[in-house]
């Protein structure tokens, strides 16, 4: 059963947001009480299942995921199904780890791996680490939408000129190759840096290049 859901539409679904997935109640109330008395807000679930079909807002997060499950162990979900459900941090803490078990869940991504009983600021501090991860990890990810959005609002000319300037072009050959004149040129240019919120070339380079890769790939 989910315990401290997020309200939609609250204000609160702003906060950071820890996921905990344990067949324990105890452990879940526990764990639960810890995160709120620093100010987090928690969704707790006793199965993969009910975390699955659970909303997830996008706000910074991270999930404590339990080593033994009812059904598919948290290793085999760290595998599989949370891959294309999940993109912040796990933290693994379980009672029945082993160096194999860590090496494993390390080498799959997970951000740490702990052991029950826990020492309860080393968890806050890791869970606080993870959030702090996550959350640039969603302002890059914003970043990277808001360029995007700006790139595709140029007009088909503006692209075609940006992109020949990203390539390190002068105005002179892009007019050429383009059948331009100069001046025109210069025009589409000046008109997409600035809808592109960049000030130089570098700039320009840093923002968009990673996002028109990205497109190509």
């Amino acid at each position: 059963m989910k315990e401290d859901a997020v309200r939609p539409g609250t204000g609160s679904a702003l906060r950071p947001l820890v996921y905990v997935i344990d067949d324990d109640p105890s452990v879940r109330g526990g764990l639960s009480s810890l995160f709120r008395s620093v100010g987090l807000q928690v969704n707790a679930f006793e199965s993969a299942d009910e975390f699955l079909a659970a909303p997830l807002p996008e706000v910074p997060s991270c999930l404590i995921l339990d080593i033994r499950l009812r059904g598919a162990s948290g290793l085999a979900l760290q595998q599989e199904s949370f891959r294309k459900r999940i993109r912040f941090p796990i933290v693994f803490l379980t009672g029945y780890g082993d160096i194999e078990m860590a090496t494993k869940a390390m080498k799959a991504g997970a951000f740490d791996f702990m052991t029950k009983p826990y020492k309860e600021q080393t968890l806050i501090d890791t869970v606080t680490a993870a959030l702090v991860k996550d959350e640039e990890a969603l302002r890059k990810q914003k970043a990277a939408a808001d360029i995007r959005k700006d790139y595709e609002a140029l007009t088909r000319r503006e692209q075609e000129v940006i992109r020949l300037v990203m390539d390190g072009l002068l105005n002179k050959v892009i007019a050429d190759r383009l059948g331009l004149s100069e001046v025109t040129v210069k025009i589409h240019r000046g008109r997409a840096m600035h809808k592109l919120h960049a000030r130089s070339v570098a700039e320009l380079v840093k923002k968009l290049g990673p996002v028109l890769e990205e497109g190509s790939g």
